[in-house]
């Protein structure tokens, strides 16, 4: 039987490029997101396409009650869970200074960008643990956050924060699950090319062109992808609560 990885955020960018390859590693995918199935129905199609079964559950993993329901609909579904990725996040709608934030963008952010994975993932865990009974079972989740968590941006305090409290949510679970053999794991993207980026492209142009990363170019979603999927076989078995940072090396500290 096909193991199945749970994606938030899974039919665009970064989420999608995950999808794409945890299909080819033989995964089923349960693809979460905020759109009509109507309007994904093109990579259901294209998942299917590469062998994988690939069912769509619409839901804002921002609210309580559709976090009850996505974990429901894809229990009933799948009847298993092998991978959990955390990929779902948005960025602020305005980007404002630090001193003239508003509360809201900071509400919205906090409640999707970190509320929503922190107890998407207790639900997740604990569903883990009670298919631990069954011979053979591996379990894993995976936190996608930024380069964010780290570097200060005053011009999105709020998408800085809520990314930085993500990555010590993916701290937390790695060692609350160590004892359950259910290895957590932080990949931390850089620039990457995706709709949150496309708005200022223009200036990360400039940026690398000028020298910003070191492997001199845009990330893109697939570089990100193929290091999920290849945590997903099991590659890093004694490594959880690793963060696998996928910059370009835009993060080494250079003189």
């Amino acid at each position: 039987m096909r193991p199945v990885a749970l994606v938030t955020g899974g039919t665009r960018g970064i989420g999608l490029a995950t999808a794409r390859a945890l299909a080819g590693e033989g995964f089923d995918l349960a693809l979460c997101g905020r759109r009509e199935e109507a309007k994904v129905s093109h990579v259901l199609e294209e998942i299917r396409a590469r062998g994988a079964e690939a069912r769509y559950f619409r839901a804002d993993i921002g609210t309580s009650d559709d976090r009850v329901r996505l974990v429901a609909r894809v229990r009933s579904s799948f009847k298993r869970l092998q991978l959990l990725v955390n990929n779902a996040g948005v960025a602020p709608d305005v980007r404002a200074d630090l001193l003239e934030a508003g509360e809201d963008s900071f509400d919205r952010l906090i409640s999707i960008n970190l509320k929503g994975p922190y107890f998407l993932t207790q639900a997740v865990a604990r569903w883990m643990i009670e298919q631990k009974e069954q011979p053979g079972y591996m379990g894993a989740i995976v936190f996608v956050t930024s380069m964010s968590a780290e570097a200060a941006s005053p011009n999105r305090g709020e998408y800085c924060v809520s990314k930085a409290g993500l990555a010590m949510t993916a701290r937390l679970f790695a060692v609350r699950l160590a004892g359950a053999a259910i290895p957590v794991y932080e990949v931390r993207p850089g620039i990457i090319r995706t709709d949150m980026t496309a708005a200022v492209a223009g200036n990360y142009d400039r940026l690398i062109r000028d020298g910003l990363i070191p492997q001199g170019r845009w990330g893109e979603a697939e570089d990100v992808g193929r290091v999920v999927a290849a945590l997903a076989r099991g590659d890093a078995p004694y490594s959880t609560g690793a963060v696998i940072t996928v910059d370009g090396g835009l993060t080494i500290p250079r003189l």
